[in-house]
Parts: structure tokens; C-alpha cells; sequence
């Protein structure tokens, strides 16, 4: 198969076996999803999902947020690990919207990475998924895939979403990131990978990584 086949192939595929693709994260808005997208770091969305409603029931707005103390915000919100530096971050990122922004969420990526505890991927995510505008936040589950796939080299994550964003259509990217994360999640895990119900590696996969599989 050429490049072109083996992409298309992909896209297929992810299409096919997600039609309609879940949110990971529970929100309502661009505020609350900024806020889900924070306390993943180094967590899982299940985790998160958990805890999310709880902390919106106190607070769903920068207004009301910062009207808690940071240990507050840290009390609620300890399951999801991390508890002391992200509650920093969620009650100085609330107070920064209210300073700068109107209590609105910018719709920038350069606005959003000026905010504290905001990096690129999180920017990526609300960009794509509060405001619709194309981006590929790239996530273990992408980095790894894009990797067996043979899209990319695996160096780092900057240069994974580089390669994704040049081998994809830039209209997919929003959908496609999300299908890869479930397809991850799903049929091709870091731990537990069974190359049998991985129809896309077992397919186009690097053949040094299929070969490592079958080794073990």
C-alpha cells in the first residue's frame, strides 16, 4: 500500500467504526470544558467525568470560582490527582478570564497558552471542540498509534501532531483525533494489545512493531 492508501484506509476505517464520536469530557460550555480538560492532566477522563459535576455544582463560571479558596477547589477536586497545582491553576486561570477576557473563554490559541497551567494540547482541545476551529491535540493514545501506523516517528508529541495534521485533511482533524483516542482506548492499548482485534496495525502497522508483537 502507498502512503496515500494506508491514510485513506485509516479514515475509513475510524469512520466505520465510529459514526458518531463521544465527547471523552463532560461540559457544557468552553469554561467548563477548559476546566475538564485541566484536571485530566495525568488522570483519566472517567476519573475526571466523576468529579467535574461535583466541582460545577459550586462553581460553573469564573465568577463563582473564584469566589472559593484554593484549598477549596483542592478538596474537591483531590481524586484527580495533581489536586495542589491544579487547583492553583484553575482559581488564577478564572481570575485572568475576569481581568482580561470578560469572564469569556478567548478563542485564540495564543490567548488560550498565555493562561496559566494552559499548554498547547489543552488550547488544541477547546479550540477544536468549544469553538470548532481545526486542531489535533495529540494525547498518548495518538502519539502511540500514529507511531505503530507508521505515520510517525515517535520522536515527541510536537512532532506527531505535525505529521498528523500534514498526512490528514484539515477538515477532519476535529472528528479523526477523537476517533483515534477511542480507537485507542478500544482495539489497540498500551497494555493489554491484542494485535487480532487491531484491524488498522495488523493492516498497515510498522512492520517493526508488528514483528516486536509477535516475538513476545
Amino acid at each position: 500500500m502507498t502512503k496515500k492508501e494506508k491514510v485513506d484506509f485509516t479514515i475509513n476505517t475510524l469512520k466505520e467504526l465510529y459514526p458518531t464520536i463521544p465527547i471523552p469530557l463532560d461540559h457544557k460550555d468552553p469554561y467548563t470544558l477548559l476546566i475538564a480538560v485541566l484536571m485530566s492532566a495525568q488522570s483519566t477522563d472517567v476519573r475526571v467525568n466523576q468529579i467535574t459535576p461535583l466541582l460545577f455544582e459550586r462553581a460553573n463560571n469564573p465568577y463563582t470560582m473564584v469566589k472559593l479558596s484554593v484549598e477549596e477547589i483542592r478538596e474537591i477536586i483531590k481524586p484527580v490527582g495533581l489536586s495542589p497545582m491544579k487547583s492553583k491553576g484553575i482559581h488564577g486561570l478564572s481570575q485572568i478570564l475576569i481581568d482580561q477576557h470578560n469572564g469569556e473563554v478567548p478563542q485564540s490559541f495564543e490567548a488560550l497558552e498565555a493562561l496559566p497551567a494552559v499548554g498547547h494540547k489543552t488550547a488544541s482541545v477547546v479550540m477544536s471542540q468549544a469553538f470548532g476551529v481545526p486542531a489535533f491535540p495529540v494525547d498518548t493514545h495518538i502519539h502511540r498509534l500514529m507511531y505503530r501506523w507508521g505515520f510517525s516517528n515517535g520522536k515527541n508529541v510536537t512532532q506527531t501532531e505535525k505529521d498528523a495534521k500534514r498526512l490528514f485533511p484539515r477538515e477532519l482533524w476535529n472528528d479523526l483525533h477523537l476517533q483515534i483516542i477511542w480507537y485507542g482506548r478500544e482495539y489497540s492499548p498500551a497494555r493489554g494489545w491484542n494485535l487480532d482485534n487491531d484491524i488498522i496495525t495488523k493492516t498497515i502497522g510498522r512492520k517493526s512493531v508488528i514483528n516486536e508483537y509477535y516475538k513476545k
